[in-house]
Formats: C-alpha cells, structure tokens, sequence
C-alpha cells in the first residue's frame, strides 16, 4: 500500500509522479503532459505579458488537484 503522503508530495512536485508512484501510470502522464504543455505556453507565448501570472496560477491548481488526486488514489 502506497503512503498518501508521499504520494500527494510527489504529484505536487512533479505533476503525474504521485499517480505513477500510487500505481496508474497512464493517468500519471496525462498530469504530467498537462503541467508540460501549461508551462510551455507560459514561456513561449506569455513572456512578458499580464497573463502569465493567470498562467502560472493555473499551473499551481493543476499541481494542487494533481496532490489532491494522488493523495485520495493512496488512501
């Protein structure tokens, strides 16, 4: 049995990790390709602009619901 804990910290860290920690890999690359593809459009289409502090909030939510996800697929 997985340790929700750890689990929970290691999705936060590294979106997806905790999901192929906890035992579903594919749901952990889709996480993982989602935070990819959200800092990607951060840096290269919102550089210098007022959305990249919306982009990058959202990146933490999907973070955060990653943990949460993680966390509750340990228990």
């Amino acid at each position: 049995m997985a340790n929700k804990y750890l689990a929970a910290i290691l999705s936060f860290l590294i979106p997806g990790l905790g999901q192929a920690y906890v035992g579903d890999i594919k749901k952990g690359i889709v996480y993982f390709i989602i935070a990819v593809v959200t800092v990607g459009i951060i840096g290269i289409f919102f550089v210098d602009s007022v959305l990249n502090h919306f982009y990058y909030i959202i990146n933490v939510l999907i973070d955060i619901y990653a943990a949460y996800d993680a966390y509750l697929m340990a228990k």
